[in-house]
């Protein structure tokens, strides 16, 4: 491979890596608007009272989305 084409993979990698991070941080935010939106509590107020079960479960759907989106994004 020559320098040129091999910068050019670089280049296009970072792309595709830099397009996932703003997906997934757009994905991510109106996931948890829509979540703080059905909940009748806020999950933040109660995660800052050191509430550590809301803490999980709002870990378990962010990591649980990432894990859907990201793999989207790879097929």
């Amino acid at each position: 491979m020559t320098f040129p084409h091999l910068l050019l993979q670089y280049l296009i990698t970072f792309g595709w890596a830099l397009t996932g991070a703003i997906s997934m941080a757009f994905s991510l935010s109106i996931l948890l608007k829509i979540f703080a939106w059905i909940t009748p509590i806020d999950e933040w107020k109660e995660i800052e009272k050191g509430n550590v079960s809301m803490a999980i479960i709002l870990a378990a759907v962010i990591v649980g989305t990432a894990l859907v989106i990201g793999l989207t994004l790879m097929s």
